[in-house]
């Protein structure tokens, strides 16, 4: 398997991972989630392959793409409480819902965290939603610890 920034071929594949993340998401709230949804339409995926601020990072196989990592740096120069680090904020992480299980998301964590550590970011972070008890488990898995506490009153 190699891990790569994804590239335009890659968008198929990217809308059927993004399609069923959203799924996962849809089952455990399905008030904020449609079914089949995406992230981001197949324009908005070629325009973020050009931003070097929000890589796009996919494990290809010898069977096409079976996951990816998106990705984009934040910082907060001269903010007046934040201090001015920089982290890189994985903004979805997803594994083929046919090959979970076969380490894919973990070597997509661990190359992310090298490439944090080759920008020179500080940390990595990202959120996971409450009702996916099986990405909390593996973010565990991998290290993570809570950094902070989405909550909500449903009215």
């Amino acid at each position: 398997m190699t891990i790569r920034r994804a590239s335009q071929d890659d968008i198929p594949m990217l809308s059927e991972l993004l399609r069923q993340v959203c799924n996962v998401h849809h089952q455990g709230r399905p008030d904020l989630f449609k079914p089949d949804g995406v992230k981001y339409t197949p324009d908005q995926l070629a325009e973020l392959m050009q931003d070097d601020n929000r890589p796009i990072f996919v494990a290809d196989t010898e069977e096409g793409v079976k996951g990816y990592a998106f990705c984009m740096f934040k910082e907060h120069p001269g903010d007046t409480c934040v201090t001015d680090i920089r982290t890189l904020y994985i903004d979805d992480l997803c594994v083929d819902e046919q090959c979970r299980g076969q380490h894919i998301g973990r070597q997509l964590y661990e190359f992310v965290l090298r490439f944090a550590r080759e920008t020179g970011c500080y940390n990595v972070t990202l959120n996971v939603w409450c009702c996916n008890p099986d990405a909390i488990r593996f973010y565990e898995s991998c290290g993570l610890i809570p950094q902070k506490i989405g909550m909500e009153t449903i009215l």
